[in-house]
């Protein structure tokens, strides 16, 4: 047995759903065969967290934010800068980040949010159009992970940052009364309308799109904010470590809480990811580190598909590739805590987020502080389950403190 005491945190992004009928008005996760997460609620604690606060929009920022053990009342700065975070760009504090997702909206119509799961070498030939052909002052554009790419604006000129609408929350529907509003959103409309021109008009685009996978069509701009002010998990807690994920955005809060990115080939967001890859770069980090964040995107981008069978099968993949895996591998560690959870629902019959309670589960070796945690356990992982243990956390980020302290 190995000493020393282990952080780790497995997030299914949007696992947690409404009860469908198609599955006896069941929910994913009652209907999905999981065995290990199963496991690890009866083993130990099992009940409902609130990661998105009231008022706040019920995004994997704010609900991520949460689940890293940050009070997104207080820490959160948008979701761009984040990302922006990750991708190595730095912020001066006159300079504002946003999301710049290739999409298709032909039509007026937000067909769809990720331009068809372009690939990210396509998505990057767009993004160097753009940079040689769009000319105002202090912008430039940053290729990302597949349609996931920032927009930068230095020394931005306006008091306030536009209000802007994400595409995942408008699918299949008119995109004409989600345009950015407020200052500066001429100048965001008049970026988006370029690049449909620059996209239909490229030799460049044309000739990659006959390479790689994709439809894009044009550009959509939102999630705008500053630069991230956060204490590390480091000064907080002691503790330091790694993120897993094949999104930019969970690798930016964990480098504005202290943690170090690990990439993994075949990471993908998708239901096609390295899930084996994923699990075993957390077992070889916990060799020298304390605290390891495994983020998986499938059943998120599942969800935002209306794809019940790919849900179904994202969730069971998750169970059975990624959190058994790593119970397996954690039996050489003599000292950790393990939680299992979705930062937020996607439900199917919405194909965006929601901001209910969701479901986790927590493992910890060496028991509880608190005697009102004893005997939370859960017959098998679900919404439904969760919420019959009566335990209930209504501020998500206080998990992490549950999870160092055994108690809340």
């Amino acid at each position: 047995m190995k000493s020393g005491r282990k952080y780790i945190i497995l997030l299914g992004d949007g696992m947690a759903d409404y009860p469908i009928p198609e599955l006896g008005n069941r929910t994913p996760l009652e209907a999905a065969n999981t065995p290990n997460m199963d496991a690890v609620c009866a083993r130990g604690i099992l009940g409902l967290a609130k990661t998105v606060p009231d008022g706040m929009a019920p995004g994997s920022d704010t609900a991520n934010l949460s689940v890293f053990g940050y009070d997104p009342r207080e820490s959160y700065s948008g979701r761009a800068p984040l990302e922006a975070l990750s991708m190595g760009i730095d912020l001066g504090p006159a300079d504002i980040a946003l999301r710049c997702n290739m999409v298709n909206a032909a039509g007026g119509v937000m067909n769809s949010f990720t331009a068809g799961h372009i690939q990210s070498e396509f998505s990057k030939v767009i993004i160097d159009e753009m940079n040689r052909n769009i000319s105002i002052p202090g912008v430039e554009f940053h290729a990302g992970v597949s349609y996931r790419n920032i927009m930068i604006w230095r020394d931005y000129p306006y008091r306030e940052i536009s209000r802007t609408t994400p595409p995942h929350d408008i699918q299949d529907r008119n995109t004409g009364p989600h345009l950015p509003q407020g200052e500066g959103s001429g100048d965001l409309v008049g970026v988006m309308e370029r690049s449909r021109e620059i996209i239909s008009g490229s030799a460049a685009v044309r000739e990659a799109a006959k390479k790689f996978r994709g439809n894009p069509e044009s550009v959509w701009l939102w999630g705008g904010g500053t630069r991230p002010r956060m204490a590390t998990l480091k000064q907080r807690f002691g503790i330091s470590g790694h993120t897993i994920s094949a999104v930019d955005l969970i690798h930016g809060i964990g480098k504005a809480a202290g943690l170090e990115p690990i990439t993994v080939p075949g990471a993908t967001g998708y239901i096609d990811t390295n899930y084996e890859g994923k699990a075993d770069a957390l077992l070889a980090a916990l060799e020298a580190s304390d605290f390891v964040y495994l983020h998986v995107e499938s059943p998120d981008e599942s969800g935002h598909e209306g794809s019940l069978e790919h849900k179904m099968k994202a969730i069971e993949d998750f169970d059975s590739r990624v959190v058994g895996r790593v119970v397996r591998g954690l039996d050489k560690f003599e000292d950790y805590a393990l939680l299992v959870m979705p930062d937020h629902p996607t439900p199917i019959s919405l194909r965006t987020h929601s901001s209910e309670p969701v479901p986790f589960c927590m493992l910890r070796t060496r028991g509880w502080e608190d005697d009102s945690l004893k005997g939370r356990s859960g017959r098998s992982y679900s919404e439904k389950d969760g919420r019959a243990t009566g335990l209930y956390v209504p501020e998500g980020h206080r998990l992490l403190e549950l999870m160092i302290n055994g108690k809340l």
